[in-house]
């Protein structure tokens, strides 16, 4: 059995990290049997390594290792690709062609970016793991191929079988052996030695010095995030050493190509609620509004009765009588509008809930007596929803009501008196 370091050398893996060679120890182990194999981790970080690893090292090195991105395939003709046709299969098919697993019969298929294949594909695959048979499109004759399967994916798998983008059953059968491999961020000592690993091929191929970075720069090399990881490592290294005519780099000339960790987005919004509506927030924003308006508009009330007495404009309440009665009342308005009684109009006007009625009984056939009655799932009740926002203001005050009342818009006093009424 080979070391991890002899194979390192062997594929060109740069790197001292000890998941890293806690992967390649796996690989190795796993590499003589023929159970599958499930490659982990984001994209970019060199997954496509070791499956080539698992085929030297097995009993299969001397026949076909063939390398499937599923998601450059498209959904119609994957299952093309993967199993074969027959003449005639559908349109454009002229001749009959075997698939990759039929090319690879004894050898390893390595089926990269798993986690995009179709559902119907994803059944065939099942039934290939499980008994080694496959159909090829068009036919109905059933083939048998010997393969071994090694699969990679940047999808986090137990999310997608929870969103039904993903077969179970399928997951646990390529699941046997999980080879997990670390982010670059999480192995920052390998970063500058993979970085001057591609300087130097750069250099040998645009015939160029190799260029070199200060220690500075060496410091802001490793620091950095790197989303892309080591592809986006090798794209920085290659930039630099095309587009610098120094070959000795500081930190300032990296900073340009290094990416930025900073984020413009207004806000974070989690997982959970990224791919489903939720309404309880607007609804609370509507009840806040309503509530706000009701208090502007019985302050505007206060305010114009004030107006109209310090004015004494007899002539003025005589001519819009009517319209003053439709506003305040028929009650006295001064009274009405005291500062007692303006606190009380600051009441929510409470909407009755809807009461669920029986249904009348039917003495005649009625052709649409099936009809499902729909339930009201929620009542409208303005009051309800005041006592709510209280609350939930008390709450993240403290219960200190004069920070809460501003919160609410309404003055102390008010806030008393509510908290009295709805015995809070």
């Amino acid at each position: 059995m080979e070391s991890p370091q002899a194979v390192k050398q062997r594929f060109e893996i740069i790197g001292n990290d000890p998941n890293l060679n806690r992967a390649i120890e796996k690989s190795i182990r796993v590499a003589p049997t023929d159970i599958s194999v499930l490659v982990t981790g984001e994209s970019g970080v060199g997954k496509e390594s070791l499956p080539k690893i698992i085929h030297s090292l097995s009993h299969r090195k001397h026949a076909k290792y063939i390398a499937v991105n599923c998601g450059a395939i498209p959904e119609g003709t994957i299952d093309s690709e993967l199993f074969g046709h027959e003449k005639g299969a559908f349109t454009g098919a002229t001749q009959s062609r075997d698939g990759y697993f039929k090319e690879a019969d004894g050898g390893t298929i390595f089926l990269d970016e798993v986690g995009e294949l179709p559902l119907t594909t994803q059944v065939r695959l099942l039934r290939v793991l499980e008994t080694g048979e496959f159909i090829k499109v068009g036919s109905s004759k059933v083939q048998k191929s010997d393969i071994r399967i090694v699969a990679a994916t940047n999808v986090n798998m137990i999310e997608a079988i929870k969103e039904n983008k993903f077969r179970e059953d399928l997951y646990y059968r390529l699941n046997t052996v999980e080879i997990q491999l670390s982010p670059l961020r999480e192995r920052r000592s390998d970063i500058h030695l993979l970085f001057r690993k591609f300087a130097s091929d750069f250099a040998i191929k645009y015939k160029m010095p190799t260029i070199r970075l200060t220690d500075q720069a060496i410091k802001a090399l490793e620091n950095c995030s790197w989303p892309g990881n080591i592809r986006q490592l090798k794209n920085v290294a290659e930039q630099i050493s095309v587009l610098e005519t120094s070959r000795e780099v500081d930190e300032a000339i990296l900073t340009h190509y290094l990416p930025s960790n900073s984020s413009n987005l207004p806000s974070v919004i989690s997982e959970s609620k990224s791919n489903k509506s939720d309404f309880s927030n607007e609804r609370e924003i509507l009840y806040k509004v309503l509530f706000d308006m009701k208090n502007d508009l019985h302050d505007l009330k206060k305010l114009t009765l004030e107006l109209m007495e310090k004015e004494n404009d007899e002539t003025f309440k005589e001519e819009n009588r009517s319209l003053i009665r439709k506003v305040y009342g028929d009650s006295d308005t001064k009274k009405e509008f005291s500062e007692e009684s303006h606190q009380e109009q600051l009441e929510i006007l409470q909407i009755p809930e809807k009461k669920k009625t029986k249904p009348i009984e039917k003495h005649i056939e009625d052709p649409y007596d099936y009809a499902e009655d729909i339930e009201e799932e929620e009542t409208l009740s303005l009051q309800d929803k005041e006592v709510e926002l209280i609350k939930k203001s008390l709450n993240r005050h403290q219960g200190k009501r004069k920070p809460a009342a501003d919160e609410l818009g309404i003055s102390e006093r008010t806030l008393y008196r509510k908290i009295k009424q709805y015995d809070l």
